[in-house]
């Protein structure tokens, strides 16, 4: 019964958000409070909310102070050179804008930190897809299969879980993975490509010259020159840029052009905001090193790393209390739909496990693979790993269902490392999980619906993950 209402609450969030019938933060805290007391726990949702917002505070402060940090290098120019760099390669052409946003998004996904590469893609790209009318769930499906390919990196999350869970190195779950992982990214390349030259046909190419040349927008509209990483009202989030988060930010709250786009706006980031420090530059780009360093070091918790850097940030780059306040209050509207977000994940989560609805439901599905499977299980992993991984968190299949896939992989004589590397080509889907605060960040400063975003991004998660799987049996990894 408990697998029954489990799957059927999951369905029942799903279909709401994707059909715009709820909101992702209402759905998220009363479809699990129902199903609680349908399944004759009500008295207990209490018990079960604190400890899922217990498990995902230091999530939440993380993530708090990740938006601080970077919303403020983004203010001071940090991200200016590679903003320009990939503006040089997109030109104005969206099949590159699209393969320009896979590759950044790889590229800045080697710091390990979902959150991190979300942030800094969106600041980057927003300005191109809104500016020549793209499809903005085409900028957030792709940054997130990009990231999740490279979210098996070791430092990751996933291959650690991984090799924590059977008593493996991780380096030798990852490194044998490296060619199918790199089949992957080619894969995501290749559908950005493709995905590109649908936008392409779709807007039409123009030089950047054209691109420059301002049209007029609804008079309901009003855009605020300034970072990429501003927001798009609007319900779909296909047009129109509010004055909230980091674009007031970067502007400096000026600037504001009512009824078209400016030049600035299309160059992603106000090159004369008051907000630049260019003498600080090389403080900046070591302080993030320092950070970034750190974290993969695992030198201190990443909350606590984040809350440091972004009080270093602050005080060395604005000295002045009002300036520090201003900046703060600039980026409180992406701290406050990004934090509010993750907390009523948690009701779903916490729900989801405290009922056992979670443990049911990975039980039935090992139950349910046949006997004669058995020497298969490599295969079997790799493609439970996709639905699991995507309605359970990472700590859930990695620690509580994955023993079980080895166990059972290990009696039919498939080795234990065989199990961990399939357990992580599904990573490209699980990125795009509700259960994943990170996708929050993406959708949230895209402002995209995270319905929009699901169902454009499930099928090719899908795919790529297959890809990742198929390359991985191809060269006898798994």
């Amino acid at each position: 019964m408990l697998t029954i209402l489990g799957f059927a609450m999951i369905a029942t969030f799903l279909v709401l958000i994707m059909m715009k019938k709820m909101s992702p933060i209402a759905a998220l805290v009363l479809i699990p409070a129902l199903f609680c007391v349908l399944v004759g726990k009500g008295a207990h949702l209490g018990d079960y909310v604190i400890d899922g917002v217990s498990s995902l505070a230091p999530t939440a402060a993380m993530l708090m102070f990740a938006i601080v940090y970077f919303g403020v290098m983004i203010d001071v120019g940090l991200f200016d050179p590679i903003v320009r760099a990939i503006l040089k390669f997109c030109k104005a052409d969206p099949m590159r804008i699209v393969v320009g946003t896979a590759l950044l998004a790889a590229i800045v996904s080697l710091d390990g930190d979902g959150s991190t590469t979300f942030m800094i893609t969106v600041s980057a790209m927003y300005p191109l897809y809104k500016r020549l009318k793209m499809s903005l769930v085409v900028m957030t499906g792709v940054a997130a299969m990009a990231n999740g390919v490279m979210n098996t990196l070791p430092w990751g999350g996933p291959t650690a879980r991984a090799a924590t869970a059977l008593k493996v190195d991780a380096t030798d779950i990852f490194v044998p993975m490296i060619p199918a992982l790199a089949v992957g990214l080619v894969a995501v390349v290749v559908l950005a490509y493709v995905l590109g030259l649908r936008e392409r046909r779709r807007v039409g190419t123009l030089s950047l010259d054209g691109a420059l040349v301002r049209e007029p927008e609804p008079e309901s509209e009003t855009v605020l020159v300034g970072a990429g990483a501003a927001g798009v009202s609007g319900a779909s989030g296909a047009s129109g840029v509010s004055g909230a988060g980091a674009a007031r930010g970067a502007a400096g709250g000026s600037g504001g052009v009512s009824g078209g786009e400016s030049d600035d706006d299309f160059k992603g980031l106000d090159p004369n905001r008051p907000t630049l420090r260019p003498k600080l530059y090389w403080f900046n780009a070591l302080l993030t090193v320092a950070l970034l360093t750190a974290m993969i070091m695992e030198l201190l918790p990443i909350p606590v790393l984040f809350l440091i850097g972004a009080a270093l940030a602050l005080t060395v780059n604005f000295p002045h209390i009002p300036d520090q306040k201003a900046r703060i209050a600039a980026h409180a509207d992406n701290v406050l739909n990004v934090s509010g977000m993750v907390f009523a994940a948690a009701v779903f989560t916490g729900v989801l496990t405290g009922t056992g609805m979670v443990d049911h439901m990975a039980n039935w599905l090992v139950d349910t693979i046949p006997d004669g499977m058995g020497p298969q299980m490599g295969l079997v992993t790799g493609l439970l790993s996709l639905p699991l991984t995507y309605f359970m968190s990472n700590d859930g299949f990695y620690f509580g269902v994955l023993p079980v896939l080895a166990e059972a992989g290990q009696a039919h004589g498939v080795s234990t490392l065989e199990i961990a590397r399939a357990s992580i080509v599904g990573q490209p889907l699980h990125m795009s999980s509700p259960l994943v605060p990170a996708v929050y960040v993406l959708v949230g400063m895209a402002k995209v619906e995270f319905g929009d975003h699901t169902r454009f991004v499930v099928k090719w998660a899908v795919l790529t993950s297959l890809v990742i799987l198929a390359a991985g049996i191809l060269f006898g990894i798994i």
